[in-house]
């Protein structure tokens, strides 16, 4: 027996046995199917291939055992060149034939994983934000790659093997057969001496390989949170070096233990079928050389049942373990459709309408929204008992207001008031629960999501930057600007001195979520690529707080930049920053209490009033106007 095809049948014994009793949801295998029917032309092929290769597997031994009675005992020489030449023409067919059969296997499979991939990953981007709030990114990855793999082995690994191992344990058995039933018979009954170890060692591997595989995820899960540049500086300024060597020791270690136990089982498992192998050809010879003495089998017969037996046990195994394979391969699938079934809480309108390109007014109208619960947006198996935290009660109750185009309003008022949740449902990252949000008079759940983006901006409190150059993340905003138009950008953004400064400009990476750059500069690079877009409406989500007052000034130089012409939300603590804003409004407890300018406010002496005399109480409290 090979040892590719030991490791083969290693793997599916290592099965978790508990994936036979799981129950798959209804029209799984249905909807799998659906899938294959874009490769059902391949498949077919590929399968046709697959029953050849089965043939040759039992016509090599076959033939070889006719060279021996046919040609070898009666001297016949040319006999046994003709037959030879046939078993060498066999054995470069079955080379074709594998070559040709990986092709096939290759690109359905791959074909199969960039179909479930990019039809996931575009899935999981249409979800609403607070999808990503609850899910753990590295479930996330492993349902868009080991079990998007998982389901494409369904097609590839698990479809062949049962084809392959069906066909030839038929041929293997009728071709034994024929040449002798008693030695058939005495062969396969040494079966399950084979069988039951290697059932008992594929539970044991089986759980050794699921503590391996929960301790690998707590190790990659360490490694990630500590090679992060925040991780990292944690770990630097407060972690204990000795603590942390000895906590990944000690999973480490573990897993080493893990891995010469699962070693010395697969060694258990193969000796043990080494030794079947090895009790079985000597039956086969024993019984087989007394039968060719008494003269009821040839020396060829014999030969061939020697070479058919040594092919028996492969086949036999795995169909042993068939209904684990295909249960594994649905899983994967099962896991994949989990993902494709979730409802985007955000949708499209058939017929959408677009928004005006330019300063558009906003309107909310007796809007109320609470934000969805983990069962509207998640998967119970992302959640990792993440509560309910965000969902159930409303946070914004009967909320009105009007915005001008081309006004500044100010939102203002108390922490968890509300004031991020209405500019969420302004950018449409949510839908109310009731009432309307709309932007140029256009009711946002009719407007196309390609016309809002264009129109919408925002800059939030922490500037999101991707792991690339600064003219990677300038473009995202508009890939087909010009370098022309991203200078001018920057230097709108009051930025443009400090990339000039750097050695590679543009080409310069700014590491890690933008770590190789201050506050300030990530914000002026954040206003930068707002401006490179071009919106009619801006949203400032506290976008100069925790800024030191000398990059304060600088982006708040680039953000007068960025309102010029355009409609502007902005959110703010800092109640001196929006002293000059055509309105502000006032939140508390989802429901907007106060709106006005102000001057107005100071002299209503409400809560407006109350936030400012606390900020400046140190300070004396300008006259109202």
């Amino acid at each position: 027996m090979s040892s590719s095809s030991g490791w083969a049948m290693m793997r599916s014994l290592t099965q978790d046995s508990s994936v036979k009793d799981r129950r798959l949801a209804p029209g799984t295998a249905r909807r799998v199917l659906g899938y294959a029917t874009a490769y059902r032309t391949k498949i077919a092929v590929f399968l046709v291939l697959v029953v050849l290769d089965a043939a040759l597997v039992v016509a090599t031994p076959l033939l070889l055992g006719t060279i021996v009675d046919e040609g070898v005992t009666p001297g016949n020489r040319q006999l046994v060149v003709e037959l030879a030449l046939v078993v060498a023409a066999l054995a470069l067919l079955d080379a074709v034939l594998g070559l040709v059969q990986r092709w096939y296997s290759a690109r359905i499979g791959e074909g199969l994983i960039y179909d479930l991939r990019v039809e996931v990953f575009d899935h999981v981007l249409a979800q609403p934000i607070g999808f990503f709030t609850r899910a753990q990114t590295g479930a996330l990855v492993t349902r868009l790659n080991s079990d998007v793999i998982g389901a494409q082995q369904a097609f590839t690994s698990t479809l062949s093997g049962v084809v392959s191992n069906s066909v030839s344990l038929v041929f293997i058995l009728v071709a034994m057969a024929s040449k002798s039933v008693v030695l058939t018979l005495a062969a396969v009954a040494l079966v399950p001496l084979f069988l039951v170890p290697a059932r008992f060692m594929g539970r044991r591997v089986a759980g050794l390989s699921h503590e391996s595989m929960g301790l690998n995820a707590d190790l990659g899960t360490r490694m990630t949170e500590r090679f992060n540049v925040a991780g990292a500086l944690l770990v630097k300024l407060f972690g204990r070096p000795r603590t942390e060597h000895d906590e990944y020791a000690q999973r480490a270690g573990r897993v080493a233990d893990i891995g010469v136990k699962i070693a010395l089982n697969r060694a258990f498992f193969f000796i043990a079928l080494t030794t079947v192998a090895a009790l079985a050809t000597a039956l086969v010879y024993g019984v087989g050389g007394l039968m060719v003495i008494a003269g009821s089998l040839t020396i060829g017969s014999l030969l061939a049942l020697a070479a058919l037996l040594a092919r028996l046990y492969a086949p036999l195994t795995a169909l042993s373990n068939v209904r684990v394979d295909v249960m594994t391969a649905l899983v994967s699938f099962e896991r994949v459709f989990e993902v494709l079934d979730l409802e985007p809480l955000v949708r499209e309108a058939p017929d959408p309408v677009d928004l005006p390109d330019q300063a558009v007014s906003v309107d909310l109208d007796d809007v109320t929204f609470r934000y969805p619960s983990a069962a509207e947006v998640s998967l119970a198996s992302l959640e990792q008992g993440a509560g309910d935290r965000l969902g159930g009660s409303d946070v914004l109750r009967g909320v009105t207001f009007h915005v001008g185009p081309g006004s500044l309003v100010a939102l203002v008022g108390p922490s968890g008031a509300g004031k991020t949740t209405i500019t969420s449902l302004v950018a449409r990252l949510y839908d109310p629960t009731s009432g309307t949000v709309r932007l140029g008079g256009v009711d946002l759940r009719e407007a196309s999501n390609r016309s809002l983006r264009e129109v919408v901006g925002m800059v939030t409190q922490e500037a999101q930057l991707f792991h690339d150059t600064i003219r990677a993340n300038l473009s995202y905003a508009r890939p087909e600007a010009t370098d022309a138009e991203l200078w001018e950008a920057l230097r709108a953004a009051q930025v443009a001195t400090l990339v000039e400064s750097l050695p590679e400009g543009l080409d310069t990476v700014v590491g890690d979520r933008g770590h190789r750059l201050s506050g300030g500069e990530k914000q002026r690079l954040a206003i930068a690529r707002l401006l490179l877009k071009g919106p009619g409406l801006v949203i400032l989500d506290e976008a100069t707080a925790h800024l030191d007052s000398e990059s304060e000034v600088a982006v708040q130089r680039a953000l007068d930049s960025a309102l010029a012409g355009r409609t502007a939300l902005v959110i703010a603590h800092r109640l001196s920053t929006v002293r000059g804003a055509d309105l502000i409004l006032v939140v508390d407890e989802g429901r907007i209490v106060e709106q006005g300018r102000h001057s107005e406010l100071l002299a209503a002496g409400g809560l407006y009033a109350e936030l400012y005399r606390t900020q400046f109480s140190e300070q004396p409290t300008p006259a109202a106007g």
